[in-house]
């Protein structure tokens, strides 16, 4: 493949795989990294990509998967800030916005503990408010699979959350 049908193949793909991207972390700048370490990563195999039957698939599955190993690589690489480093409360709102962080917190370490197929589509659906046709679509799974899948994540979530705390 040469950088012209390489323009006009996988370029126009860009809108749709910085969504898919953003869906999956949430966050904008490292949704735009991903998407070009992936454009970098498809134009340094582009002599293999000349008979892909679905270009937009495999650019997807390619930053789906990309999302997923920084996800994995965040979820090692998290580290408590010592108490020093906390904020003192002063009144109810910084108390409330303390408490407010650390479920937040909570929730972020119980969601990094589940499988990675559960962890993207609870964020999907409940942190990116995407419909069940757009995960379907960013995932593979069928409609009725992405819903088991949700309401066995959100079970494991409440159960984790639950035995985190009584702990």
């Amino acid at each position: 493949m040469n950088a012209t049908e390489f323009k006009q193949l996988l370029l126009p793909l860009n809108a749709r795989l910085y969504k898919v991207a953003f869906l999956l972390l949430g966050n904008e700048d490292d949704a735009k990294d991903v998407v070009q370490d992936a454009y970098l990563k498809l134009w340094n195999q582009r002599e293999k990509l000349n008979n892909l039957d679905n270009p937009q698939a495999f650019c997807t599955t390619l930053v789906r998967n990309m999302c997923i190993d920084r996800h994995r690589a965040a979820s090692l690489a998290v580290v408590d800030k010592p108490p020093e480093e906390l904020p003192i409360a002063g009144d109810d709102n910084a108390s409330r916005h303390i408490e407010q962080q650390q479920t937040a917190q909570l929730l972020n370490h119980c969601l990094a503990r589940l499988p990675a197929q559960q962890q993207q589509v609870v964020r999907m659906r409940d942190l990116a408010g995407c419909s069940m046709q757009e995960i379907e679509k960013a995932t593979g799974l069928t409609t009725v699979n992405a819903r088991v899948v949700l309401s066995r994540a959100r079970k494991s979530l409440r159960e984790l959350f639950q035995s985190t705390l009584s702990s």
